[in-house]
């Protein structure tokens, strides 16, 4: 199996990533020299042990698969020797997911990012086979995405501890809002879990967690690092200082979503990334406004602030 760079005893996938978005150029189309630019600084000036390509922040269901695998690529270029790479490859179709998962492996992905199947609502018995059919694909570990949110189904408790058992899945993003469940499964099994819901991060590190996978790590990776040292170092206050001080990062984001608020605080710090591709709209002038409003009040640094205005 696959051992991702930034991996250590107890995570496997390192421990602060984000859920990077996916740049495109004036045209809508996508751009590589960007997206290996915005990986860099990422990686290099943020703070981030890993990054997460073709996600729902990175726009998966409006890119092709042959984007994909050009975006993975060039990712991995840019930032793969020091960081680990995470390719989303789910779908709601197993044999879609596959070749995904193949094409990621191929591509150099350190890891695959495998959603709940969504829209069509499989019974658990449905998740279980989807998720080991997925992870006998290839040699690569994976995290299981459990976001009832949009996928409407959950993974249940059993059927995590039945995946467990499969080598190489190794983990789990969180995104169900149940600490109680995670606290179950993480008293009963070796998956690692993660936060995938930035204003519970703090929370999830109190029940076990051992790292995150973030939107807002696209402009505060370096904090929430800092959040993760304070707490690991027993500073519970500190760790509290930093999540009190992200309020108004997680307010806005809320608010407008994570593609969104990623693209529009990417550009208000001063990197271009383009616009979301429809049914993703730009932001409202309302909505950058909020944005500015709310990195100013987080203390963040605006270098562009004019430039959500186009």
């Amino acid at each position: 199996m696959t051992v991702c760079p930034t991996a250590s005893p107890g995570r496997p996938f390192g421990r602060v990533l984000t859920a990077m978005v996916t740049p495109f150029d004036e045209d809508g189309k996508l751009d590589l020299k960007l997206a290996q630019e915005l990986a860099t600084y990422l990686v290099d000036s943020v703070g981030n042990d890993g990054l997460v390509v073709n996600g729902t922040t990175g726009e998966s269901p409006t890119t092709s698969d042959h984007e994909k695998q050009q975006l993975l690529r060039a990712v991995v270029e840019a930032v793969g020797d020091r960081a680990t790479v995470v390719a989303g490859v789910g779908t709601n179709n197993t044999e879609h997911s596959v070749e995904l998962a193949r094409a990621a492996e191929h591509a150099g992905a350190h890891g695959l990012l495998v959603v709940t199947p969504y829209y069509s609502r499989p019974p658990q018995e449905g998740l279980f086979q989807h998720f080991w059919t997925v992870a006998d694909a290839t040699e690569l570990p994976v995290m299981l995405y459990d976001i009832p949110p949009r996928s409407i189904v959950p993974i249940q408790v059993d059927t995590l501890k039945r995946l467990a058992e499969h080598p190489r899945i190794l983990a789990v993003k969180d995104s169900k809002h149940d600490l109680l469940a995670g606290s179950e499964v993480l008293a009963s099994t070796d998956l690692a879990y993660y936060s995938g819901e930035d204003p519970l991060n703090l929370p999830w590190l109190s029940v076990g967690a051992v790292g995150f996978v973030s939107v807002i790590g696209h402009v505060v990776g370096d904090r929430l690092r800092k959040m993760l040292d304070a707490y690991e170092a027993g500073d519970i206050t500190g760790a509290r200082e930093v999540h009190n001080g992200l309020l108004p990062v997680y307010r806005s984001m809320n608010f407008v979503g994570g593609v969104i608020f990623s693209k529009t605080a990417l550009r208000l710090c001063g990197y271009e990334t383009g616009q979301p591709r429809l049914p993703l709209p730009a932001a409202t002038e309302e909505q950058v406004r909020l944005i500015t409003s709310d990195l100013w009040d987080a203390g963040l640094v605006l270098v562009n602030p004019d430039a959500a205005q186009r």
